[in-house]
């Protein structure tokens, strides 16, 4: 914020997204959000100013809106698309523009292409109209979307199996849009819980709102201070969810979407299975098999769970990246849900998330312990990459490679079941190494021989 993303740069890609919406309809209407960000809500002024100006007409939130809460009222209410603005998990200096059509999912390629050429040709003309024209912006509609939003996760969450239970758990809202939604919806619900981190703190207690292991730290000392089931975190735009156990110990978003796959066949009475992106555990192959449903294999990118939402083709669409969202609901991640979704699952099964685990490892008759590593790349290396990875692998690291698979990145796949991809971020000079294998030892090797592969070539060093 401030050097990239600024009000002159707001209002230009607020133009791009009006003249793009302008070809889908003659008066688009438009939904703008906002995050717990500093400036998000004075951005979305701005922007709604620039939109109003080019005939669209406006609604902006009420208060800090969760994304899937955005994405729900597009449906509900038929905009014509919704801009929100927020950097979701990132780190407090940095701001964002979402931008969902009037499906209610992530903007497509082809529909971000266009919007990012209309910007591109704007760039000539002066958008730094000072910050008068933001508070052109107070007679707008303003929109609470709170009691629609959470009526409908009251329809898709079994609280009275939460309620007979009486586990207590634990809400971390890192400071983000989460706050004041999922807390009300458990008080309203009379679920036993405590929250913390619910106010607004544009720095995010300094570590920024993404709900990874080691800035869950305080929901971990929570959890073992109250004694409860389970800790439930979202990030900045609640999109994406963080899960600790009774021990307070990290569970990985894969194994979290293996589980509520396997429960949610089990228990809402469906043969539909479930999609997940090329960097996801192939535990979720292994739950499809068990239960004899089809598993749905995507590019990274939440984007494209949407069509199997749409068209109604599964039960649950969800990415290693902590998002995920069910069958009947919006085509975008919902780390809400999520959590409810976890908190269920324990209260009908009457077990830790570990324990279900390694039954479920048992069931299926193999372990999954997969892993991300972003590995930063020197000039050179990030240069020779893409050709390295377009080469056709027999072995690689000593293992000979039974598949591969060129979906979204380079993925080679080992006759054991063990898996690894390497994806060069499109946007910094990373590659990002996910790898499986069925102990968390051979996925670190797998990791460290990517490591050492990538960085061979002449022998370039991270």
């Amino acid at each position: 914020m401030g050097k990239d993303f600024n009000f002159a740069v707001v209002r230009r890609a607020s133009a791009a997204v009006a003249g793009y919406l302008k070809t889908q309809t003659k008066t688009p209407k438009v939904l703008i959000g906002y995050d717990t960000r500093f400036l998000s809500d004075d951005f979305a002024r701005a922007c709604a100013v620039v939109l109003e100006e080019h005939g669209c007409r406006i609604s902006i939130c009420a208060l800090a809106t969760p994304t899937p809460a955005i994405a729900f009222a597009i449906l509900r209410d038929k905009y014509d698309g919704a801009i929100n603005f927020t950097a979701s998990h990132n780190p407090a200096d940095y701001n964002g523009l979402k931008f969902n059509g009037a499906d209610a999912g992530p903007a497509l390629p082809a529909v971000t292409h266009e919007i990012e050429s209309r910007a591109a040709e704007l760039a000539g003309q002066n958008f730094d109209a000072g910050d008068a024209a933001a508070s052109d912006a107070a007679g707008f509609e303003r929109v609470d979307l709170r009691d629609a939003y959470l009526s409908r996760l009251t329809e898709l969450v079994r609280f009275d199996t939460l309620r007979r239970s009486k586990l207590p758990f634990v809400f971390d809202a890192l400071h983000g849009a989460g706050a004041g939604w999922l807390d009300k919806l458990l008080a309203d619900q009379d679920i036993k819980f405590s929250s913390l981190r619910t106010e607004r703190d544009v720095t995010f207690s300094g570590t920024g709102p993404d709900p990874s292991e080691e800035n869950l730290a305080p929901l971990r000392e929570a959890i073992l201070r109250t004694k409860a089931a389970a800790g439930i975190a979202t990030d900045g735009d609640a999109d994406r969810f963080g899960i600790l156990d009774a021990d307070g110990s990290f569970v990985s978003p894969n194994h979290i979407l293996a589980l509520l796959f396997d429960y949610l066949v089990e228990t809402r009475g469906t043969k539909l299975g479930a999609s997940r992106s090329v960097a996801t555990s192939h535990m979720l192959d292994a739950v499809a098999k068990l239960h004899g449903v089809p598993l749905y294999e995507t590019p990274v990118g939440f984007k494209y769970v949407g069509d199997f939402i749409r068209k109604d083709a599964i039960v649950i669409g969800g990415e290693e990246s902590a998002g995920l969202t069910i069958r009947g609901h919006v085509p975008e991640k919902d780390g809400l849900l999520a959590s409810l979704l976890v908190a269920e699952m324990m209260a009908a099964r009457h077990k830790t998330l570990g324990e279900q685990i390694r039954e479920l490892f048992g069931r299926i008759g193999a372990q999954f312990w997969p892993i991300r590593v972003n590995l930063h790349l020197s000039p050179e290396v990030q240069a020779g990459l893409k050709a390295r990875l377009a080469v056709n692998f027999q072995d690689f690291a000593g293992r000979k490679v039974q598949r591969t698979d060129r979906t979204d990145g380079c993925k080679l796949l080992f006759a054991d079941g063990s898996w690894i991809l390497m994806r060069p971020s499109g946007t910094e000079p990373v590659v990002r190494v996910y790898a499986e294998a069925a102990t968390p030892e051979a996925s670190d090797q797998l990791a460290r021989d990517a490591q050492q592969w990538i960085n061979s070539e002449d022998g370039h060093k991270i």
